[in-house]
């Protein structure tokens, strides 16, 4: 039997076998990585999706201000379920409409951490019965000296 010439190896035949395989696993790996990340705003998997603004703040207990000019409203649910609404209004009727809407909570705050006015509530302090949230977040800011813009989340727990 002849001896196999020099630099001939056994690797030439293995090699391209174990390769293959290995290719394989890799297109997968990489494959399941794209298709995870790309239904992120698939409402099925829990991404955002776009709700009428009136369903938006009845979650939290709250109805649409007369004057107010609503913009974007969400909602994302997986394990918890979230609610967002921005809404533009005058500033003057701000107050107003956070105290007709939730009578038995706390006076909205203004401090710098949290914007013009803050106001938290949950149905320890406020949240009325009805409401399908467990806490609802008001986060109000001064476009200018008429316009507010409100930041309205209501979101289980």
């Amino acid at each position: 039997m002849a001896e196999p010439g020099r630099g001939y190896t056994r690797w030439r035949l293995i090699l391209p076998v174990l390769a293959v395989p290995v290719l394989v696993l890799g297109f997968l790996v990489v494959g399941l990585f794209v298709w995870a990340l790309s239904d992120e705003e698939d409402p099925r998997a829990g991404g955002l999706q776009k709700v009428p603004c009136a369903e938006a703040l009845a979650f939290g207990g709250a109805s649409p201000p007369a004057d107010a000019h609503v913009g974007k409203c969400t909602m994302q649910q997986g394990i918890d379920t979230a609610y967002a609404a921005v809404l533009s209004m005058p500033r003057e009727d701000v107050r107003g409409w956070l105290r007709e809407t939730y009578p038995n909570a706390p006076e909205a705050r203004s401090d710098a951490s949290c914007g013009a006015l803050c106001l938290d509530v949950s149905h320890e302090d406020g949240l009325p019965a009805a409401a399908g949230a467990h806490v609802v977040q008001v986060r109000v800011e001064y476009v200018n000296a008429e316009t507010a813009r409100v930041r309205f989340s209501a979101f289980t727990m």
